[in-house]
């Protein structure tokens, strides 16, 4: 991931059929670091194993939505 543009639709969906616990369908957000936001600071841990985010033609999984946001380029507050 060298460069991201945080300013772009975004859309979260859960990538498997296997939910556990409440399911969040799909959702769509005006920017992804507000995608981004929403998969690391409001869903549960237990409901981001299967969690995808769509960026254009790219996917994300769990692991690469998470260094998105820990990344120095990530544009929004972080949650204590």
């Amino acid at each position: 991931m060298l460069t991201f543009d945080y300013k772009v639709p975004a859309e979260v969906f859960m990538e498997t059929r296997k939910r556990r616990g409440r399911p969040i369908g799909y959702r769509r957000f005006r920017s992804a670091a507000d995608a981004i936001r929403f998969a690391v600071e409001e869903l549960p841990g237990t409901l981001r194993s299967g969690l995808c985010m769509q960026v254009g033609n790219e996917r994300f999984d769990n692991r690469a939505i998470q260094q998105l946001y820990e990344s120095v380029n990530y544009p929004l507050s972080r949650a204590p």
